[in-house]
């Protein structure tokens, strides 16, 4: 395995930009950086996940040894940090996507497994939501000592996006809510986590590769208003990206 080249972003003592090889060996470096997050945390450890093909093959990873065998199932809870309002079974739901990359292949307790319900009106789902994540955390308000998540996942769309939070969505702009509902969201309307929920993590991993995303990476890298570039966490920030998405900035 390369050894990955580190460089810490500007403005910004708590990001860590992370090249690797290619998607393989990112999946990788994220399944070690989520098994330690995990097992870091003494009593129920909290993990937002992500959709998307970079996420898919951390997950598919963690379904196989050695992470399988040292992940601590039974006291991991699962939450999403976004949806496609689909039902379950639909190929585009990012919980679809993680059950059968990952919770079929693995013993993970079903009371553990906390996704966005899709099978009620969309404000309701996103209420409904906020009030798991609330009981699952213990208050109405979320401490800045006491992070919600003890790591989120997050991708990287072409636009800047990540969860369900698209530039000029009134979802980027939501200061108190936890959960925002994405009506006009295309194809489908989406539920997302806002950003004071997501900056609840102990951690946070964006997972980005391909060419495709080189530009946005840029543009990310230069700290442009987007709203990958609002993500604050209450630890360290890790971008672990691919040379094809790094390109010149790889070197």
């Amino acid at each position: 395995m390369m050894v990955p080249s580190r460089v810490a972003m500007a403005n910004s003592v708590q990001t860590e930009f992370v090249v690797l090889r290619g998607p393989k060996t990112l999946a990788r470096c994220a399944a070690d950086w989520l098994l330690a997050r995990v097992l870091a945390v003494a009593e129920r450890p909290a993990v937002c996940l992500s959709g998307g093909a970079t996420p898919l093959m951390l997950y598919q990873l963690l379904a196989e040894a050695p992470w399988r065998d040292r992940f601590p199932w039974s006291r991991v809870h699962w939450f999403w940090g976004d949806e496609r309002f689909v039902p379950p079974d639909d190929p585009r739901s990012n919980y679809r996507m993680v059950r059968a990359a990952l919770f079929d292949r693995v013993g993970v307790p079903a009371e553990n497994i906390h996704p966005m319900p899709t099978d009620r009106a969309l404000p309701q789902v996103a209420a409904d939501y906020e009030r798991v994540l609330m009981q699952f955390y213990g208050a109405e308000r979320l401490l800045l000592d006491r992070p919600l998540f003890a790591a989120t996942l997050l991708g990287l769309g072409t636009d800047g996006h990540t969860a369900s939070l698209f530039p000029g969505s009134g979802a980027l702009e939501e200061e108190e809510r936890w959960v925002a509902a994405v009506p006009d969201a295309r194809p489908e309307p989406r539920i997302t986590l806002t950003l004071p929920a997501l900056a609840s993590s102990g951690e946070i991993a964006f997972l980005v590769s391909g060419a495709k995303k080189r530009d946005i990476l840029s543009q990310i890298r230069r700290h442009d208003d987007l709203p990958a570039t609002r993500i604050d966490s209450a630890g360290r920030v890790h971008w672990f990206v691919d040379r094809a998405a790094a390109g010149k900035e790889s070197h």
